[in-house]
């Protein structure tokens, strides 16, 4: 069942230096850390930060195409975790026709802060990424592993610090 959630915001992880991208249900009870690029971070940190460039950037570019073509971005939601891979969909609307769309989690979140479109992780999803180390990709111990959901639900705005670009 898709649970809907918040970008909380972006930390760096220490042992690989690779961007992570923490989102938080609206309750703030389950947190889930999403791995990404570098690039795609500067997506996201620009848009919560609400920095615009004198040349639209490849997702401001995607969505002023949508725009003009008359697509909505209904809803973007992180559906499975594979081989320490996440995998995401974008729901799509044009005129009366609904679709979804394959996406990177990164691209789909990026794009639906732009659109202002809700985001959703499959609960699933939530619970096998408690037992994935995704920076190092390897299985990690339990214990371990839940010592870093305790740390990321326990943050609060306050500390959990600013993405630096």
């Amino acid at each position: 069942m898709p649970i809907r959630m918040k970008v909380f915001g972006l930390t760096i992880d220490p042992l690989t230096n690779s961007p992570i991208l923490i989102l938080k249900d609206l309750e703030g009870d389950k947190t889930i850390p999403v791995w990404i690029g570098l690039l795609e971070a500067t997506a996201i940190a620009s848009e919560l930060e609400k920095i615009k460039f004198s040349r639209p950037m490849t997702h401001d570019l995607m969505k002023n195409l949508m725009d003009q073509l008359g697509i909505k971005l209904a809803k973007v939601e992180i559906c499975d975790l594979r081989d320490n891979t996440f995998f995401a969909l974008m729901y799509l609307i044009l005129k009366d026709k609904e679709f979804t769309m394959d996406a990177r989690p990164s691209d789909a979140i990026a794009l639906a802060l732009r659109a202002e479109a809700p985001i959703y992780v499959d609960e699933a999803v939530i619970q096998k990424s408690k037992d994935v180390d995704m920076g190092a990709k390897e299985e990690i111990q339990s214990a371990e592993g839940k010592k870093w959901t305790e740390i990321l639900e326990s943050l609060s705005p306050d500390e959990f610090g600013k993405y630096k670009m």
